[in-house]
């Protein structure tokens, strides 16, 4: 569904919300410069609906997010609001927008955003949502925000693990982000030449699809294993250990964590998020709330909220199956 409101857009407020992501400073700025550019009024607003429930608001203009576009992380911060997911608090948080005389919102962030929009789309307030998020797991668009950076600062880590574990000939099970998604970990682990990759989408035995494979690499003269696994399979250390003993051969295990969220953002990252903010002012423009600016079939596109919100998105197959013949 497409909500429209025929009221003039005066002030839009633009925030991000949940986990960080490298790009989403060029998300703000993009918004930013693109509605300055329409005459539009634009507020930043401070650690996502949190700051929202408090009224922490700011005036920005061209300036305020001048040298921005490489930063990593996001210059108007990050929270979590449980009070914000009840309806008393919604209700709270679009009196504050009108009382701020905000007329549309641009959320930046996750699922969890995109549903805090969707829900002050229904009282009334328009709102666009931006997929700023590593994981990579909105599933209505083909790339969010963040996941090329965090892929490539993995795979950085990994070749440098690598080069200690060809040192001492051993194995070195490494940790990705990914709860519920094995986006980042096979994209990772493919360009990083992992042995084994395990993530959340595709059942696996580790006797079968690590164990057995590294023996059989073993006996064609490879001497170095790199198993990398989305953190929603296992814990690694653990994972560690029982390879070692299985194998006989000395296993660490590595926890990437938060490295991956930090960062200058890639060129890539920086482009989309660009088109993105600049497709939201456009909505917000023609007078158009509750959705979601995707990338698909290498276009910026929206769905609405729900839509969006409906869909499913697999791990990409072929890549898996790549990733299983030519690392041997």
């Amino acid at each position: 569904m497409m909500i429209a409101v025929s009221k003039k857009i005066q002030t839009i407020g633009v925030l991000t919300s949940g986990g960080d992501a490298p790009g989403m400073n060029a998300a703000v700025r993009a918004v930013t410069r693109s509605a300055i550019q329409q005459g539009i009024r634009v507020l930043g607003i401070r650690r996502g609906y949190m700051g929202l429930m408090t009224g922490d608001l700011f005036e920005m203009n061209l300036r305020s997010v001048s040298d921005i576009i490489g930063r990593g992380g996001t210059v108007l911060f990050s929270a979590r609001c449980p009070e914000f997911q009840q309806p008393e608090g919604q209700r709270k948080a679009l009196e504050i927008c009108r009382s701020a005389g905000i007329d549309g919102l641009v959320t930046i962030g996750g699922d969890g955003t995109f549903r805090g929009a969707s829900a002050l789309s229904a009282l009334g307030l328009p709102c666009i949502g931006i997929p700023g998020t590593i994981d990579n797991d909105i599933a209505a668009s083909d790339y969010t925000i963040g996941f090329d950076t965090a892929a490539n600062t993995a795979v950085e880590m990994i070749d440098r693990i690598r080069d200690t574990s060809a040192s001492h000939d051993r194995c070195t099970v490494v940790e990705v982000m990914g709860r519920h998604a094995g986006h980042l970990a096979l994209h990772a682990g493919l360009a990083a030449g992992a042995i084994s990759i395990l993530v959340p989408e595709i059942p696996f035995d580790v006797d079968r699809d690590v164990v057995a494979r590294m023996l059989d690499s073993l006996k064609k003269g490879k001497q170095h294993f790199i198993v990398l696994v989305a953190e929603g399979v296992g814990h690694a250390p653990d994972l560690a250990r029982y390879i070692g003993e299985k194998t006989g051969i000395v296993t660490r295990a590595t926890v990437l964590g938060h490295v991956q969220r930090g960062g200058a953002p890639s060129a890539r990252d920086r482009i989309v998020a660009s088109q993105m903010g600049s497709h939201a002012v456009k909505l917000l423009c023609q007078g158009i709330g509750d959705r979601v600016v995707v990338y698909k079939k290498d276009q910026i596109m929206d769905y609405s909220i729900e839509e969006a919100l409906a869909m499913h998105k697999s791990i990409d197959l072929e890549l898996y199956a790549l990733a299983q013949e030519i690392s041997v």
